[in-house]
């Protein structure tokens, strides 16, 4: 059986950090851990079975909070679909699931740079994005 996608390039699209004042920021430091993420993936085909999948995570404090920082990346992959694939369920779970898992080392360690790049040093995400299980979870 022959690959049913392979990725051409993968880059960071778009990446935001907005903290407004000192004070937010020492506000933030230590509450970052209630933080959540926020995840959305977005396909657009290109031509010749190429299709560019961009993986959108936000971080944010989704309290009612006064002082809080927000970050965001948008995580662009171009990727090249067998001719073998045929069914919408295929494509599907190509982009969504088989993609996400294969680049997900790339994403979370970018995603934790811009953390560390804000100054919230020595952060790490306390669990890994499990793309199978968000993949499961959508039929349910």
């Amino acid at each position: 059986m022959t690959e049913k996608f392979n990725i051409l390039g993968k880059f960071i699209k778009d990446i935001s950090s907005e903290t407004k004042d000192i004070e937010t920021y020492i506000f933030v430091k230590d509450r970052l851990t209630k933080y959540k993420m926020a995840i959305d993936i977005k396909s657009m085909p290109l031509k010749n079975k190429l299709v560019e999948v961009n993986t959108i995570l936000k971080f944010e404090d989704r309290e009612e909070v006064s002082k809080k920082s927000y970050f965001e990346m948008t995580y662009a992959t171009i990727v090249k679909i067998s001719e073998e694939v045929k069914a919408k369920e295929e494509f599907e779970k190509i982009l969504l699931c088989d993609v996400q898992i294969k680049i997900c080392p790339d994403i979370e360690k970018s995603f934790l740079n811009l953390l560390h790049n804000s100054g919230y040093t020595g952060f790490q995400l306390e669990n890994k994005i499990d793309f199978q299980e968000l993949y499961n979870n959508r039929f349910n």
